[in-house]
C-alpha cells in the first residue's frame, strides 16, 4: 500500500473539514462483498458539536454512527485499502478519488468540484415520504400519534408501507393508465388494511380520474373497523366487503392485490385476474402446501431434500416460479423481488405481472411451464388448473384472451 497516498486522501478530507467545505465522502467496492457494502459519510452539528455521520450501509439493515473528525479521520484510514477499494471525496472547491488496485497500489484523481454550495448541517434532515405521517388514517389505525410521531412497536409496518407506495409507482406507470383514466382496485384478504389504505391515499393524491379501492376481508369485524375508519377519514372511493377470494369479483382492467393469501389462494386470486384481464397484478405468497408434497426433482437433490428446510425452501421456489412462468404464458410480464427486509417478515417475497404488450410466444412459454413441472414432479398445480393449462399434454396449450 502506497501510505503516502492514503495520506495524501486523508489530508485533503482534514483540509475539507477544516474549511467547511466537505460535503460528503462515499467509500465502495468491499473486500467483503458479505460484509458492508458502502460508507456514506456527511458533516453534521450536534448539541456535541461538529460531526462526522458515517451511514453503514449492510445487506439487510442500516447503522448510522457519529464521530469527530479525529476519530473520523483514523476510522477512514482503516477502512481505506482494507475493507473498501475506493473512496470519494466531494466538496465545495473540487473532488478527489483514491483507488486501491492489485498489488496494493493507489491511484488518486482530483476533480472539478460538483456542489459549490455548503452542506447542509442539520442533523434531522427532513425525509421525503410517499406517505404523510400525519394522515388522518395512519392516526385512526394506530401507527401513528396526533403529532405524527410512528408509535413504538409500529416502526416496521410504517416502513412496509412506504416501501409498498415505492414499490407500487413504478409497476402502475407500467400499465400506461392515463392520470385522468378511472382506476379500480381490488384488495383480496385486506386484512387490518394498512396497505389499502396507504394505496388510496397515493391514487388520490395523483391521479384526476376516479379512483375505487375495495378491500375484501373474510373477518366481519375487521370489516366493520375499517369502514369506520374510512368513515371518519372522509375517504370517498374507499370500501370494504366481507368475503374471500373465491367469492368476489374483479373489474375487468384492474388492479389486484393480495397479499400473504395462503398456498393455493394465491393461485385462486393470479387466476381471477388473469380471467378478469387485470392490468397490473401483486402478490405476496404464503405457504407452499401444494408443491411441497410433490416434490420428486433429479435424483442429485434427492438427498439435500430429505432436510425439512431444503424441502421447505425448495417447494417455494418451484412454486413462485411456476407461477411467474404461467403469468408470462398468460401474457404478462413479471418480475419476482424481496418486498421488504427479511429482519421484518420472512414472508418478503413479492410477484408482480403487469399485461405486457408484447407478450412472449405462447408456445414457447407454454414448454418452460411444462419443462419446471417436469424437473420438480408437480403434477397439479392450482393455477395452472384454474387457467385451463395441461401439465402433461404436448398439444398448444392456448392462453386466456388479452384483448
Amino acid at each position: 500500500m502506497s501510505q503516502p497516498t492514503l495520506q495524501e486522501f486523508l489530508d485533503r478530507v482534514q483540509a475539507s473539514i477544516g474549511e467547511a467545505t466537505f460535503v460528503r465522502l462515499n467509500l465502495g467496492i468491499p473486500v467483503d462483498r458479505d460484509g458492508i457494502r458502502n460508507v456514506f459519510v456527511r458533516p453534521v452539528v450536534l448539541k456535541e458539536g461538529f460531526m462526522l455521520s458515517f451511514l453503514y450501509r449492510y445487506p439487510t439493515r442500516d447503522l448510522t454512527r457519529n464521530f469527530p473528525p479525529e476519530e473520523a479521520l483514523e476510522i477512514l484510514r482503516e477502512l481505506l485499502g482494507r475493507q473498501f477499494l475506493n473512496g470519494f471525496l466531494s466538496a465545495t472547491n473540487g473532488t478527489a478519488q483514491l483507488t486501491f488496485r492489485k498489488g496494493q497500489t493507489t491511484r488518486l484523481v482530483l476533480g472539478k468540484a460538483e456542489v459549490t454550495t455548503p452542506p447542509n448541517l442539520s442533523h434531522d434532515r427532513v425525509k421525503k415520504r410517499s406517505v404523510a405521517p400525519t394522515s388522518h388514517w395512519l392516526r385512526e389505525i394506530g401507527v401513528t400519534t396526533a403529532d405524527g410521531a410512528v408509535k413504538a412497536g409500529m416502526e416496521a409496518k410504517f416502513r412496509q408501507i412506504h416501501r409498498f407506495i415505492e414499490v407500487l409507482q413504478p409497476l402502475l406507470a407500467e400499465t400506461g393508465f392515463p392520470a385522468n383514466a378511472p382506476v379500480q382496485v381490488v384488495d383480496m384478504g385486506c386484512g387490518k388494511a394498512y396497505l389499502t389504505f396507504a394505496l388510496h391515499q397515493h391514487l388520490q393524491s395523483t391521479r384526476t380520474g376516479l379512483v375505487t379501492v375495495t378491500g375484501v376481508e373474510a373477518r366481519a369485524e375487521l370489516v366493520t373497523e375499517c369502514r369506520a375508519t374510512a368513515e371518519r377519514c372522509g375517504l370517498g372511493g374507499l370500501t370494504f366487503q366481507a368475503g374471500d377470494i373465491a367469492s368476489c369479483t374483479l373489474p375487468e382492467g384492474g388492479v389486484l392485490m393480495a397479499l400473504h393469501a395462503c398456498d393455493t389462494a394465491t393461485d385462486e386470486a393470479l387466476a381471477k385476474g388473469v380471467l378478469s384481464k387485470a392490468a397490473l397484478m401483486v402478490v405476496a405468497p404464503c405457504c407452499h402446501q401444494e408443491v411441497r408434497s410433490q416434490l420428486t426433482a433429479s435424483p442429485v437433490l434427492s438427498e439435500p431434500l430429505r432436510h425439512g428446510i431444503f424441502r421447505e425452501r425448495q417447494a417455494e421456489f418451484a412454486t413462485d416460479a411456476f407461477r411467474a412462468a404461467l403469468l408470462e404464458w398468460a401474457g404478462y410480464a413479471t418480475r419476482v423481488f424481496e418486498f421488504i427486509s427479511t429482519e421484518h417478515t420472512g414472508k418478503n417475497l413479492m410477484i408482480s405481472a403487469v399485461k405486457s404488450k408484447r407478450p412472449k410466444d405462447p408456445e414457447f412459454a407454454a414448454k418452460a411451464v411444462r419443462d419446471l413441472a417436469d424437473f420438480y414432479g408437480i403434477r397439479r398445480q392450482r393455477l395452472a388448473e384454474r387457467l385451463g393449462f395441461s401439465l402433461e399434454s404436448e398439444l398448444p396449450t392456448i392462453p386466456p384472451p388479452l384483448d
